[in-house]
C-alpha cells in the first residue's frame, strides 16, 4: 500500500504541474485589468505604476513562477498608499500574488473565507452521506415497500430539483412565514458563548439542509441501486446457508461489496460540491469561496480566478488518490503492491 501510495503521489505531481499550467494559461489570456475599476481621473502614470507593482507586464512564466510559488513560501506583505490614495504593495511583498480587485494577498483572502464554507459545504456533504447510506440500504432491503416508495419519491424530487429552488422556498417558509431562521448567514458572527451557539446553529440550519437534501437525494438512489446489485448474489447466499443472520449478511458482507462504487461517488463529489455550493453561498448569503469566486469572476479579478480554480482540481487529484486507496480496505481482491 505504501508503494503504490508513493508512485500515485510521484504522478499527481507532474499532473498537478501540467494543471496548474494550464489554467494559469487560459485565465492569463481572459480579458482583464487590474486598472479597469480605477477612477478615470487617475492618471496614466498611477495605473502604469499600479500595473507595474502587480506584474501584470511581467513575462508569462516570470508570472506563472510567482503565482506557483504562493503555494509553497508564505512571505509578510507590506503595503504603502501614494498621495491618490492607491495601494501598492511594498518590497517585502513583492513575491507575493495580490488580487486585482482588493489589492490583498490571495492567499489570505482564501484563508479568511475557507472556514465557511467547510462549516456549511462539509457538514451539509457529512450529514448527506449519513442520511444516504441507510436509506438506501434499507430501501434495497425491503423493495417495493412503502419506506422505499416514500424514499424513491422523495429523492427524485431532491435530486430533480435545483438547490437555488429549494433555498429560495426555505427562506419563504422558514424565514419569513414562521420566523424560524434567518435568512442571511451572518459571517461576522463569533461563538462566544451558548446565546452566540445557538444563534450559529440557527442560521446553518436552512444552507446545510438544502446541500444536504440535495446530495442525500443522489447517493441514497446510487446506494440502494448498488445494493440491489449484490444483495442476490452468490456469496450472499453462500452466507445465507452458512446459518448467517440476515442482518449479518447485510451489513458484512452485501454493503461492504455495494461501499466499492459509492465510496468513489463520495470521493468524487467533494470537488464537485464546492463547487455547486456556489449557488447555495449566494442565496444564503455565505460569505465562502463560492461567494469570493463569484467576486473574482464578476470582476476580472484573474489571480483570484486563477488560484481557486487550481485548488478545485487539486481537490480532485486528492480524493481520487484516496478513493483508491480506500479500494484496498473494502475489496479483498484488491491488492496494492
Amino acid at each position: 500500500m505504501a508503494r503504490f501510495l508513493v508512485r500515485r503521489l510521484l504522478v499527481a505531481i507532474p499532473t498537478l504541474i501540467a494543471i496548474s499550467f494550464i489554467i494559469f494559461a487560459v485565465l492569463d489570456l481572459a480579458p482583464g485589468d487590474p486598472t479597469g475599476n480605477l477612477p478615470l481621473t487617475i492618471p496614466a502614470e498611477v495605473r502604469e505604476q499600479v500595473r507595474r507593482s502587480l506584474g501584470v507586464d511581467d513575462p508569462f512564466l516570470i508570472k506563472y513562477a510567482k503565482w506557483a510559488r504562493q503555494f509553497f513560501v508564505y512571505e509578510p506583505i507590506s503595503l504603502f498608499e501614494n498621495a491618490t490614495g492607491i495601494t501598492f504593495p511594498g518590497q517585502e511583498g513583492r513575491l507575493r500574488i495580490l488580487s486585482w480587485q482588493t489589492r490583498s494577498p490571495v492567499s489570505d483572502l482564501i484563508v479568511q473565507r475557507l472556514p465557511q464554507t467547510l462549516w456549511v459545504v462539509g457538514l451539509a456533504y457529512l450529514l448527506g452521506i449519513v442520511i444516504a447510506i441507510p436509506v438506501g440500504v434499507y430501501s434495497a432491503y425491503r423493495q417495493y415497500s412503502i419506506f422505499d416508495q416514500v424514499g424513491t419519491l422523495v429523492s427524485m424530487i431532491g435530486f430533480s430539483v435545483p438547490t437555488f429552488f429549494t433555498g429560495l422556498l426555505a427562506i419563504i417558509v422558514f424565514s419569513v412565514h414562521l420566523k424560524w431562521f434567518p435568512s442571511i448567514y451572518d459571517t461576522t458572527l463569533v461563538v462566544r458563548d451558548w446565546p452566540s451557539f445557538v444563534q450559529q446553529l440557527r442560521q446553518m440550519i436552512m444552507p446545510v439542509t438544502v446541500l444536504a437534501f440535495f446530495n442525500a437525494s443522489q447517493l441514497s438512489r446510487f446506494m440502494r441501486s448498488t445494493m440491489l446489485d449484490n444483495i442476490h448474489q452468490d456469496y450472499a447466499r453462500t452466507a445465507r446457508s452458512k446459518g448467517l443472520k440476515e442482518r449479518v449478511v447485510i451489513l458484512q458482507h452485501v454493503l461492504r461489496n455495494s461501499l466499492i462504487p459509492v465510496v468513489t461517488l463520495i470521493a468524487l463529489g467533494i470537488p464537485g460540491v464546492f463547487t455547486g455550493a456556489i449557488i447555495t453561498e449566494q442565496i444564503f448569503r455565505v460569505n465562502g469561496l463560492g461567494d469570493l469566486l463569484i467576486r473574482g469572476i464578476y470582476n476580472s479579478d484573474i489571480p483570484l480566478v486563477q488560484t481557486i480554480t487550481f485548488m478545485f482540481a487539486v481537490l480532485i487529484v486528492f480524493f481520487n488518490i484516496l478513493a483508491d486507496v480506500a479500494y484496498g480496505y473494502l475489496d479483498p481482491r484488491i491488492r496494492y503492491v
